[in-house]
């Protein structure tokens, strides 16, 4: 029978003795979605210790390897760790944890609490369960509850949501990092792939910020230069754009903005965070 992750905490939490065997569950809980991790949960010296993926990917943290150990970045702090070391730097200050990290079956553990908190998300432990919750997105003072994502394909289209607060404030934190200067609206650009006109753009996604009664506070619309041109015809458009509704403003974008949003997105979709509104695709 699987093991759930619940079972450990309590035991951890209340610091009875126990085996790992005698644990009952394997999930956690981030931004009200079940975790399933790639290994079971694990306690040592009295603290919950996971795999660092269960973390970094549902925590919206980038992984950078260095011969010192593993760095986790997300918008509020950047922690390092080094396997068998207590010592770990956050924001480039050196503290001290009560455990270390360690290396497992391939896998590096690190502390469930110490990690999700220094990122600045709550961590809770119940009688059936750990809950960490993160930070919700806010713009202008308004909190965020979903972020709906729309793209057409030759027929149809799909709209879905994501209701994780960290891959909603990173995506946010993207496209606000990349949007670029004010440029004017291009004369071509349609949801339709028009291959036979020079310097039209494809809408590759339109995303919608909705708060919690499901009103719209901010949307951006990103586009893509059609390429099917020679590079020498193509020299005087911008290859990616971003639009702004709410201004009614175009402004420069990139491309690595768009792999990184399609990226987190696709990670939100594997890891549970995301449901289909509607599928007209044929």
């Amino acid at each position: 029978m699987k093991k759930v992750i619940s079972g450990i905490l309590v035991a951890a939490c209340l610091g009875l003795s126990f085996s790992t065997t005698c644990a009952a569950a394997r999930q956690i809980q981030i931004d009200g979605v079940n975790i399933r991790t790639a290994a079971y949960p694990e306690v040592k010296n009295g603290h919950v210790m996971v795999p660092l993926r269960t973390i970094s990917e549902n925590l919206a943290a980038t992984v950078q390897w260095s011969t010192y150990g593993v760095t986790l970045t997300n918008r509020n702090s950047t922690i390092t760790l080094k396997p068998d070391s207590k010592v770990a730097q956050k924001n480039g200050k050196v503290i001290s944890m009560d455990t270390s990290p360690y290396i497992k079956n391939n896998l590096i553990f690190v502390p469930l609490r110490f990690v999700s908190e220094a990122f600045g998300s709550k961590v809770n432990y119940d009688k059936v369960r750990v809950t960490i919750d993160s930070p919700s997105l806010r713009i202008n003072g308004v909190p965020i509850k979903a972020l709906q994502q729309e793209y057409h394909m030759t027929m149809g289209g799909i709209v879905q949501q994501i209701k994780g607060d960290a891959y909603n404030q990173a995506i946010y934190d993207i496209m606000l990092k990349y949007k670029g200067k004010e440029v004017a609206e291009p004369a071509n650009y349609s949801w339709q792939y028009m291959i036979d006109t020079l310097g039209a753009y494809y809408k590759n996604s339109e995303y919608q910020f909705l708060d919690d009664k499901g009103d719209n506070q901010l949307r951006y619309d990103t586009y893509s230069l059609v390429g099917d041109f020679p590079q020498e015809m193509l020299k005087d458009y911008p290859p990616s754009l971003i639009y702004d509704a709410n201004q009614d403003k175009w402004y420069l974008f990139s491309e690595t903005a768009n792999e990184a949003i399609r990226k987190l997105i696709d990670t939100a979709n594997q890891n549970g965070f995301m449901r289909t509104i509607s599928n007209t695709i044929l």
